[in-house]
Order: structure tokens, then C-alpha cells, then sequence
């Protein structure tokens, strides 16, 4: 089978830089990512979307190439004077980085709908891909800790992932996907979800109404996050043995979205889910090289078991 449409689901950095090596193998118009939103949060007034900007500036060259997040040569001086008045100052917003979540705010006051902003965003930073947030209301990851129930800033960045999860949440009634969602998983040749923590950014995207049900329909392929029994990023391996009650592994990964999976791409090296096609690959993406090999490995790879 030739592979002409890809969904890929991505949460931040790891899911950003596969998508970022989908969007350079695959032609125009044949990608489109379904991004986590359950980050989202209010903070200076201003509405941040974590996971849309990572993957904005991912697609648009302008990351920082060592954190993954943020703008790549990003100064601090408005954080700085918020600190200096003593404002809060635990979430690091960059002063170039603030003009995104400035121009989202104003257009979401105007009444514009969190899809059509991204949009907005996505042209205005010339990017070719097309990319959806999973919803257009608020559905915020909250988080049952040793500390308490904790939103998930303030369990990651605030708490620095620190207090132990023993739960992982959404309030309110299930949102219905965002515009396009649905249409595009089915109009998709294979959905990919990316190397995100799959409780707190791939999970969130399947608990919005009718993608679970859309995705099952189709040949589905994850790339693993964790690397030699930890994760490559973030705080996935701590939060495996809290939830799953397992050690943190490429099993553990295939275990979690079960019947989801045609197929896993795991670290070579690691030791392959029974029952499961693999493909072991190097899957740390260090470079853009890294990211285009691998996303072309993937896509091989879900070619044979499409």
C-alpha cells in the first residue's frame, strides 16, 4: 500500500520532532497533526498553548535547538520585570514568545475559534503542514498526586514533575473534536502517534468524542518514548510504575494502547512487546537528519503493515 494521507497525534518536543521529520519526507498537503491541548492554560492573563506552539515553532525552524521548546535565541526581560514585582515568575514566557499568546488571546476575545487561530498562526509562520488542536474548549489534564489534585502546570513546571501521579483526569463532559479532526483521521492512509508521553499528551487527543472510534478504523503505528527502559524526555518513567504498575518499557507503551496498534517502533536494543510487530531504529532524533530518517522508517514500516 502507498501511504499518500498521515495523521500524526503529537503532545511537545518528542512528538514535534517526529512530525517535524513527517512534514520533510511526505509531500505537501499529506500531513496533518492532531496536537494535544490539555495543557492549555491561563497565566498573565494570557491564554498559552504549549503543545501548538512547540509544534509552530518546531515546523517553522524557529525552536530552541537544545530544550526543543521555547524560540531559539529568546531573551527574558518581561519575565524578568514581572519577578522584580514580584508577579509570578514560574513559568518561563520568552519576550518573543509572548507575542504568540498576545495575537491568540485578542483573536480568542474577539470570538475566534481556537482551530481557526492556529490556523492563522500556522500561515503566518509559513508553514505548510496542516495543524489542528484537538479541541476548541477547554479540557484541561488534571492530576491525582501524593500533593493533592494539581492542574498539569502545576504539577510539571510549578512542581517540576515531582509530587507521584496516581491518576490522570479531565472535568467537565467530553468535547467534541475540533473541526476537521474526524475528517482528516478518516481521510488518513495511517495515523501515527509520536514518542508523547501517551497519559498526559496522546491520551488526552483519544478522550475527545468520536477519535478513538475514528483512529480504530485505521493502521496505526506509535513510535516508543521510552529508551532503554527510561524516557527520553519528561517524566513518563516515573509516572509508568505509578499507573501501569510496571516497570517503564516498549511493552508498556504497546500494553497502554492496546488494540490501537497495528504495529511499534521501538529503540533498537530494547526488548520488543509479544504479539506485536516491531521495528527496532535508532529513535533518539538529535538532528533534523535524525527526525527525516526516522519519520521515513516509520512510514516503511506502516507501508508493510498497511
Amino acid at each position: 500500500m502507498r501511504i499518500q494521507r498521515v495523521v500524526a497525534l503529537s503532545g511537545g518536543v518528542g512528538g514535534a520532532k517526529l512530525v517535524d521529520g513527517l512534514a520533510q519526507v511526505l509531500p505537501p498537503g499529506a500531513l496533518t497533526t492532531i496536537v494535544n491541548t490539555g495543557d492549555d492554560f491561563v497565566h498573565w492573563g494570557l491564554f498559552i498553548c504549549p503543545d501548538l506552539d512547540t509544534i509552530l515553532y518546531t515546523l517553522a525552524g524557529l525552536a530552541h535547538p537544545d530544550q526543543g521548546w521555547g524560540l531559539a535565541g529568546e531573551t527574558f526581560g518581561a519575565l524578568a520585570m514581572v519577578e522584580r514585582l514580584g508577579g509570578p515568575a514560574w513559568f518561563r514566557l520568552g519576550d518573543r514568545d509572548l507575542g504568540t499568546h498576545l495575537v491568540r488571546t485578542q483573536r480568542l476575545a474577539a470570538g475566534l475559534s481556537l482551530t481557526a487561530i492556529t490556523d492563522e498562526l500556522r500561515r503566518a509562520y509559513e508553514i505548510s503542514t496542516s495543524i489542528l488542536p484537538m479541541c476548541d474548549v477547554a479540557r484541561p489534564t488534571m492530576l491525582d498526586t501524593r500533593d493533592g489534585t494539581l492542574d498539569f502546570q502545576e504539577w510539571l513546571v510549578r512542581r517540576r514533575g515531582a509530587p507521584q501521579v496516581t491518576r490522570v483526569w479531565w472535568p467537565g463532559p467530553v468535547p467534541p473534536a475540533a473541526p476537521g479532526v474526524i475528517a482528516a483521521i478518516d481521510n488518513a492512509d495511517v495515523v501515527v502517534i509520536g514518542p508523547s508521553n501517551p497519559y498526559v499528551s496522546i491520551d488526552p487527543i483519544l478522550a475527545c468524542d468520536g477519535v478513538r472510534a475514528a483512529i480504530a478504523k485505521k493502521p496505526v503505528i506509535a513510535v516508543s518514548p521510552i529508551v532503554g527502559g527510561a524516557a527520553v524526555k519528561g517524566p513518563l518513567g516515573a509516572m509508568i510504575p505509578t499507573l501501569a504498575r510496571r516497570e517503564p518499557s516498549a511493552a508498556a507503551i504497546a500494553d497502554h494502547y492496546g488494540s490501537l496498534l497495528r504495529g511499534l517502533v521501538i529503540e533498537r536494543g530494547d526488548a520488543p512487546p509479544d504479539g506485536l510487530p516491531t521495528l527496532p531504529a535508532p529513535t533518539v532524533m538529535k538532528t533534523r537528519d535524525d527526525r527525516a530518517r526516522l519519520a521515513a522508517e516509520v512510514l516503511a514500516f506502516a507501508e508493510v503493515l498497511a
